[in-house]
């Protein structure tokens, strides 16, 4: 199995690239975990495995992931139904920075269907970490037992 990815933004760059990572990621709404006492959000995600596919993958493989907002001092949401049923899905298109009075400013998570979360943060501190892949056999190399 290949490493498990873990990057982590300070700045708009940064997250940019973990942005990348996460476009059309499934979330489901119970997996928003605003943890407002300890300024932080968890996403937990199921996202696609880009570097795989670039790499000239045959098979699309999708991980287990977890994101994560330090820092935040408000979290709004909208068209996101946050006391959703379990399973109401979400696909996340893209993050954004927009820089307030430095170092802080504002994360916007973009996603299908017109829904976002918007971030206010004193500083921008993201992580992005896999966690291990979603089929547990995907991943492994054929036995030869098919043929």
């Amino acid at each position: 199995m290949a490493a498990l990815l873990k990057l982590i933004a300070l700045d708009a760059d940064d997250l940019a690239v973990i942005s990348a990572h996460v476009q059309d990621a499934g979330v489901r709404a119970a997996d928003i975990i605003w943890r407002q006492s300890e300024k932080r959000l968890v996403i937990g995600m199921n996202r696609l495995d880009w570097e795989r596919t670039l790499k000239g993958g045959t098979v699309a493989r999708r991980l287990i992931s977890a994101l994560r907002f330090d820092r935040v001092l408000s979290c709004k949401s909208r068209n996101i139904d946050l006391e959703a049923p379990v399973d109401a899905a979400l696909e996340l298109l893209g993050i954004e920075f927009h820089p307030g009075d430095a170092p802080g400013g504002s994360v916007v998570l973009l996603f299908s269907h017109g829904g976002a979360l918007r971030l206010d943060v004193e500083c921008l501190e993201c992580e992005l970490a896999d966690l291990g892949t979603d089929d547990l056999g995907e991943d492994t190399e054929p036995s030869g037992l098919d043929a």
